[in-house]
């Protein structure tokens, strides 16, 4: 795999694109880092979009976007639009070790339909929205703590964690909540994101590491489930 840091060079977009990509707007972020891998018709990578003072970054235009792109395959700079720094990305896991980490995810659950053979997903942040309201919560700052209780469930559930070759030792913290609706041909993509930091424990460096590389929850091609990691010393 590879990991690199891509920034876009502004002068080579327009200035509808300039401020969808200031926007965050996810679809029209994926179809640009697309033009790093040209010769791959799968997706072959994860990203996660930050700001360039927020990644602690000095020497570009203060606050514009970057993204940190995570790939089975090196990308290609696209020469006046991205440049990117990669570098292998190879980590030695080992079961017990600790791990710092940040991810953005879109935590999702599928439940059984009634009736109908394939199960139903569900955005776990609007399942406990609206479980709140259904129990008369209309306390904005309660209603939020129901969902960001629930997205820190969801994360660290037993069963879902074992598969994925870690466990967390203490609650992660959360922030960045956002709700995302795009329109493009076909229908219209909707998903909520959260932001995740905390620590975790490697209990099955294999599947670890291929939650690793692929990611984690849904809406992956937007920017969602890479594991921003680092080991934490003993």
């Amino acid at each position: 795999m590879y990991l690199s840091r891509v920034r876009v060079a502004t002068a080579g977009f327009d200035a509808h694109t300039l401020s969808q990509l200031m926007a965050g707007h996810a679809y029209g972020i994926h179809q640009l880092l697309w033009r790093l891998f040209p010769d791959n018709t799968d997706r072959p990578f994860l990203f996660r979009q930050e700001l360039e003072h927020d990644a602690g970054l000095h020497g570009g235009a203060r606050g514009m976007p970057m993204f940190y792109v995570l790939s089975q395959v090196e990308p290609i700079p696209v020469p006046g639009l991205l440049e990117c720094e990669s570098k292998p990305f190879a980590p030695k896991l080992e079961t017990g070790q600790r791990i710092a980490f940040r991810l953005r995810a879109n935590p999702v659950v599928a439940r059984a339909v009634e009736g109908r053979q394939r199960s139903r997903r569900h955005d776990v942040l609007m399942d406990a929205k609206k479980a709140a309201k259904e129990e008369g919560i209309k306390d904005r700052i309660m209603i939020r703590e129901r969902m960001e209780d629930a997205a820190r469930s969801w994360l660290g559930d037993s069963e879902r964690a074992a598969r994925h070759g870690y466990r967390l030792p203490v609650d992660p913290q959360t922030s960045g909540y956002r709700q995302h609706t795009y329109r493009r041909k076909g229908g219209e993509i909707r998903f909520s994101s959260i932001d995740f930091e905390g620590r975790l424990e490697v209990t099955d460096p294999e599947r670890f590491r291929q939650t690793l590389e692929e990611g984690i929850g849904r809406s992956r091609a937007f920017g969602c489930g890479m594991w921003m990691i680092r080991r934490l010393e003993s």
